[in-house]
């Protein structure tokens, strides 16, 4: 699930190799945060969101075949840390 949805992702923006996908499994859902780099950030969750609820629907329509619920998450990404 996690390689469709960097797929996904990967697609639809303008630097694909800064895609990063994190998984977080739960008990009752898997969440996936989908990190892009700031510039791309519009463009993977579209006007008014459509890219990113077109996104969700075909994550959750692949997860209903196994049985499992998924959330994703669209964020920019992770602030750089300085380990000094």
């Amino acid at each position: 699930m996690k390689a469709f949805i960097e797929y996904l992702v990967q697609a639809v923006v303008d630097l694909p190799e800064e895609v990063r996908v994190d998984e977080e499994p739960g008990e009752i859902a898997t969440t996936y945060r989908v990190h892009v780099a700031p510039s791309d950030l519009g463009k993977a969750i579209g006007k008014q969101g459509r890219i990113a609820n077109a996104m969700r629907v075909l994550a959750k329509a692949s997860a209903m075949k196994h049985k499992r619920r998924v959330y994703l998450e669209v964020v920019g990404a992770p602030a750089e840390v300085n380990a000094d």
